[in-house]
């Protein structure tokens, strides 16, 4: 099966058309007021307009209230939700939608506990622990942390580019990956010549 591929903190229409363009299966949008991808409901409102079909949304939120998740929802086309902060199981299944729960790779973080935890999870997100930064840190992590016999599907995420997407794929066979300031070229806006090289990087890990 192929690697899927997401790719994040998409804050322009025609950066969400040139990542479909290159075959990402999923676009981000991130609904957190402190990151400078941080796009407003009437934003994503324009950026999802009349996208193709196939192209799964995913809604970004760190502890935001329910209220607040509940508005984007009932504007926003979301298809799965990515829960990035502390959010309970309770919380992230009240919505009625596929969730993926972000998990910081921090010192002593028990993955088949959180697999046990939000086990109604569609996925668990892997990324980097930075104190303070919910994500987006640009920075990777140890790969060897992770278990290979987890029960609940992984996507990777965490300070992939272009030139490391392939390794971490062949290393951790995660379903899917997710990437964001890998393919920039300032934050926020996106460089279609990353975006080809990384669905590059993807694609010769999945042929071997």
């Amino acid at each position: 099966m192929r690697t899927r591929v997401k790719f994040c903190g998409i804050t322009h229409r025609e950066d969400a058309l040139a990542a479909i363009h290159h075959g990402a299966d999923a676009i981000g949008l991130v609904f957190y007021p402190k990151s400078p991808r941080f796009v407003t409901i009437s934003q994503a409102i324009e950026i999802t307009q009349t996208l193709p079909p196939f192209i799964s949304i995913v809604g970004l939120f760190v502890n935001a209230q329910e209220q607040e998740i509940k508005d984007v929802l009932h504007a926003v086309p979301i298809d799965t939700i990515q829960f990035h902060g502390d959010e309970s199981p309770a919380q992230c299944n009240c919505y009625n939608k596929p969730y993926i729960k972000a998990i910081s790779m921090k010192e002593g973080i028990s993955l088949p506990q959180m697999a046990e935890t939000y086990q109604e999870a569609a996925a668990l997100l892997l990324d980097t622990y930075q104190q303070g930064t919910p994500g987006g840190t640009g920075q990777t992590f140890n790969w060897d942390k992770i278990p290979l016999d987890l029960t609940k599907e992984i996507i990777l995420a965490g300070g992939l580019t272009p030139e490391n997407v392939a390794q971490g794929i062949r290393q951790v066979k995660p379903y899917g990956v997710d990437v964001s300031g890998g393919i920039e070229r300032s934050k926020g806006i996106k460089d279609t010549v990353k975006m080809a090289a990384f669905m590059k990087g993807v694609a010769n890990a999945d042929s071997r």
